[in-house]
């Protein structure tokens, strides 16, 4: 039997059919995986901006409850922390200056749960010329 070049072109592209596809499919599960981690990424950063922001509200009710005493202000700071889902891990009064430090929890899906640290520090502008 004789080929033409007609039928080698043929049987030629016989071989890669279904490549495409197979192609796609790839792209899509690449695409699939940057999207989630991308919103993993959110969530983490999220977390921490969250754990800031109670952080920075505990340590300003406890120095604006430093004159109630030094276990008054930390209690203040705690019980913030708490309400915003934030655990306060130090509370260290210095003059009328109050640095407090607190943890929260991230859930990162298929990564698990981390923990995110923040820490602030609230008191009286002082002198600054």
């Amino acid at each position: 039997m004789t080929y033409t070049p007609a039928d080698w072109s043929e049987k030629a592209h016989r071989g890669d059919e279904g490549a495409v596809t197979v192609t796609a499919c790839l792209v899509l599960v690449a695409v699939l995986a940057i999207t989630v981690l991308a919103a993993q990424v959110g969530v983490a950063v999220t977390g921490r901006h969250r754990a800031q922001a109670a952080a920075d509200l505990a340590a300003l009710a406890a120095a604006g409850d430093l004159d109630s005493g030094t276990a008054a202000a930390c209690g203040q700071a705690a019980e913030i922390g708490r309400r915003m889902g934030v655990r306060l891990m130090t509370c260290v009064p210095d003059g009328w200056d109050v640095t407090v430090e607190v943890v929260g929890r991230v859930e990162l899906g298929p990564m698990g749960v981390r923990e995110v640290r923040a820490r602030a520090r609230a008191g009286p502008l002082g002198d600054w010329r």
